[in-house]
């Protein structure tokens, strides 16, 4: 288990078999997995299976399902800790590390956020989709639909589902990085937005030490009041916060605005060193940089009730496979 992604899908359905009283076959487990965040369909969680069977820590009963074994609980045991401590930073770090989108060449790798959607609100969330990108709530307006059954590196989507990729605000940590620019990856929140300008965050919550991406949690809380922000200018979007040294803020303007030409855009400001962004404190020497998550595109779609699960930064794609909506 040397690639860390795949080791955590396989420590996760490991543990979901663990928890059941009887064997579970791999659509109750593709299930679950939906519900605890990882888009995987059932064909790629039987080729998982067949991994930890081929490695002894499941047995297969026939057409019933597998049970976990005495090795597969140590392995479990042994992944509990590691896999809880800065799971989400970590992963982030590591996407971040991946992205090559380079935006003088306008080419490369762009982390995207995943939502899968049934397939019977496929117009309806497409065209709310379309109101969102258009109210400039997004970080891109390019976006890549992927049907039921489809595989694009690490995305599996579910039968009867449809999945769209859209462009992460991380994609700019990645950006800064290739350009020599480290940056570090503070806060997840809540923007107040008035007259279609940013106000103040009224609620964050830090990536470093938590399991859980503090964007999904403000989308599962249903914080935001996106729609209302498209209808009236005000309402609550989500938006994130990194800061960079003191010394690279203007280099990271000029990153950032070179970005814009190629449609990635959605920073809302870079502050003065040392100086306050958005009534969030800013380390002395750091210049903070507050950005749209990507993710309120799909919180739109949430908010007209339409059952949305949502992945942030979830995986990294060619941008040039994306595209505008028609």
């Amino acid at each position: 288990m040397t690639d860390p992604d795949v080791q955590r899908k396989l420590i996760e359905i490991m543990r979901i078999i663990a928890k059941s009283d009887k064997p579970l076959g791999a659509r109750l487990i593709a299930d679950e997995l939906q519900n605890r965040g990882y888009t995987i369909g059932e064909r790629a969680v039987r080729y998982h299976l067949r991994v930890l069977d081929e490695r002894g820590f499941t047995k297969k009963h026939g057409y019933i399902g597998r049970t976990i074994t005495e090795f597969g609980l140590k392995e479990i045991n042994d992944a509990l800790i590691g896999g809880r401590l800065d799971m989400v930073i970590t992963r982030i770090e590591e996407l971040v590390y991946k992205t090559t989108y380079d935006p003088q060449e306008k080419k490369g790798n762009v982390i995207v956020d995943v939502s899968v959607i049934d397939k019977r609100d496929y117009e309806k969330a497409l065209d709310i989709l379309k109101c969102a990108i258009d109210a400039g709530v997004s970080i891109s307006p390019r976006i890549k639909v992927l049907d039921e059954g489809s595989e694009e590196g690490d995305i599996s989507v579910p039968d009867g589902k449809f999945a769209i990729a859209n462009v992460c605000s991380i994609t700019y940590d990645g950006i800064l990085l290739r350009n020599g620019i480290p940056s570090t990856l503070l806060y997840g929140g809540l923007m107040q937005m008035k007259a279609h300008k940013p106000v103040s965050f009224v609620d964050i919550i830090g990536y470093s030490g938590t399991s859980l991406d503090p964007i999904k949690i403000f989308i599962n809380k249903r914080s935001t009041s996106v729609l209302d922000y498209i209808e009236s200018g005000t309402g609550k979007l989500l938006a994130d916060l990194r800061y960079v040294p003191g010394s690279a803020k203007e280099k990271a303007r000029e990153v950032m605005e070179l970005a814009k030409g190629s449609d990635i855009g959605g920073y809302l400001a870079i502050g003065e060193t040392g100086k306050d962004v958005f009534s969030v404190p800013v380390e002395k020497g750091k210049a903070g940089i507050s950005v749209f998550a990507g993710s309120n595109v799909i919180t739109a779609i949430a908010e007209a009730g339409i059952p949305v699960n949502a992945y942030p930064a979830y995986s990294i794609m060619d941008y040039n496979m994306m595209k505008k909506l028609e």
